[in-house]
């Protein structure tokens, strides 16, 4: 699980293209993208204000995306600890894996879409926090 950080996390721009109509943005394989996208999935009718996540991954890459209304992702590395607000469908937050992430403050209606670098794998997820901090000590 390689270690990094919560400032490893990029915000990307991911543009758009506007018409009368309205806009338009796109994520394609082989891009600008971080990584190659195996697995697209999305949290929606989360209570106002609930929270989701809670949990790091040892390989997977994920690509969260405010595809509407607006949440907050908590990110912790073991040492640092950074929020991020998401509210525009053409931006983006990377989570690379080793960063324990929490999506909170759902406002209602809000969808989360979620881009992953691996097809969904249960050993992969680190659920429990102290684990967590537990595998960060014994690898470094």
């Amino acid at each position: 699980m390689g270690r990094v950080s919560v400032f490893d996390c990029s915000v990307i721009d991911l543009g758009k293209v506007s018409f009368d109509e309205g806009n338009l943005t796109v994520v394609e394989n082989n891009s600008n993208f971080p990584f190659a996208v195996k697995r697209v999935f999305y949290l929606y009718d989360i209570a106002g204000g609930e929270s989701r996540g809670a949990h790091a991954h040892k390989e997977c890459h994920q690509f969260l995306i405010a595809a509407s209304g607006s949440f907050e992702v908590s990110l912790d590395d073991g040492n640092y600890k950074r929020q991020v607000f998401m509210n525009r469908p053409n931006v983006g937050l990377h989570i690379p894996p080793g960063v324990w992430a929490s999506e909170i403050n759902f406002s209602s209606g809000a969808i989360c879409l979620v881009l992953a670098s691996h097809t969904y794998n249960e050993s992969d997820y680190i659920r429990n926090y102290t684990d967590y901090l537990d595998i960060l000590k014994n690898d470094y």
